[in-house]
């Protein structure tokens, strides 16, 4: 069997057995045998559970960052391109709830290198937002930039908003029947304050 194969086998296992186990409890004896190897052939190919654990994620957040990248159409309108970014955030997540534990639960309660690789993931995600949002004001007409600030803040909330969402929608019944509706959940909550802050439309406090 080729070596790319054997490999996309070893992870495919791995990333089950973390996602059910947490990586502390996770065996490298349960992972060869869900992959069909021999331990000593997962040492071979992937040199130890922690190396393991880093290239599980480092396959899962290059796949949904580019599930998110290829679902957003840049000749659609600044809502759609939105709206298209969320559904395939939350497809992604949906059809791959062991990635997404493994990146959302698992890798950001060890510390580093975990967490560091997963800030990455988060840091990729923020930026194609903070881009969608960008184009949103330029495309409504604003008449003012928002902040540069104001604008990695939106960015970051939304980004957390999702990972929110998506382990919410993942414990539900039906998950992958149900991303359309937390995408919209979503898309309604962003998108009625993006539209009033490119208008000029600000809350603030009464009398504080």
């Amino acid at each position: 069997m080729p070596r790319e194969v054997r490999e996309r086998q070893m992870l495919d296992a791995a990333v089950a057995v973390f996602a059910r186990r947490g990586y502390r409890a996770a065996s490298m004896d349960e992972i060869a045998e869900l992959a069909g190897a021999s331990k000593p052939l997962v040492y071979l190919y992937l040199n130890s559970k922690e190396d393991l654990f880093s290239a599980c994620i480092r396959r899962e957040a290059a796949a949904l960052i580019a599930a998110v990248r290829a679902a957003v159409d840049p000749g659609a309108p600044a809502d759609r391109r939105l709206w298209n970014g969320l559904r395939g955030f939350f497809a992604h997540t949906a059809a791959h709830p062991d990635g997404w534990a493994v990146l959302h639960c698992q890798a950001r309660t060890h510390g580093e290198p975990f967490a560091l690789e997963v800030a990455a993931l988060r840091q990729q995600l923020v930026d194609v937002v903070t881009q969608l949002i960008t184009e949103t004001a330029a495309d409504s007409g604003c008449t003012a930039p928002l902040p540069e600030t104001e604008v990695a803040g939106l960015a970051h909330a939304l980004v957390g908003a999702a990972e929110s969402l998506a382990g919410w929608s993942n414990e539900r019944d039906g998950a992958a029947a149900c991303e359309r509706e937390t995408a919209a959940t979503l898309m309604n909550f962003a998108w009625t304050g993006l539209e009033n802050l490119t208008h000029g439309r600000r809350w603030a406090p009464v009398g504080a």
